[in-house]
């Protein structure tokens, strides 16, 4: 489209973080920028758990027909599943800002490399680099 501006893609809602010549790889900078990222997602699923709660004690019948009965209960339960994966993606979330804190997050919990900017912006609770990511998925592949 003619005049159409080029829209990027902002992991969760942020821009990419522009590196300065010669920035040291998780300078205090880009430590705010994650930290940032992290708890904006941190908020963002807090909010879906309250939205569920509230949608849950709102909606709470006691329908008198069973198959109503049973769909709502399918319902819920589907909710409490998707909130308990949540749940345990806020613990990630938190054990990241932990690493901040520490000054260790950004590096390969298993070889101590850099992880680099682009792969945790694309998924900031990342622990491994990718190598040892792959690694990881191999080995996972050959047990199962």
């Amino acid at each position: 489209m003619a005049g159409a501006e080029k829209l990027e893609t902002k992991p969760f809602g942020f821009a990419p973080y522009q590196s300065v010549a010669d920035e040291e790889y998780m300078s205090p900078q880009q430590e705010e920028h994650f930290r940032e990222i992290l708890l904006a997602w941190k908020r963002s699923l807090m909010e879906e758990v309250d939205r569920t709660v509230h949608h849950m004690q709102d909606e709470a019948t006691n329908f008198p027909d069973p198959n109503d009965r049973a769909t709502q209960e399918s319902e819920f339960s589907l909710e409490l599943r998707t909130r308990d994966r949540e749940r345990k993606l806020i613990k990630k979330i938190d054990e990241a800002l932990g690493r901040l804190d520490s000054h260790e997050y950004g590096y390969c919990s298993a070889c101590g490399v850099e992880i680099g900017i682009r792969r945790l912006e694309a998924r900031p609770t990342a622990t491994l680099c990718i190598d040892c990511k792959t690694l990881d998925e191999i080995r996972e592949k050959q047990r199962g």
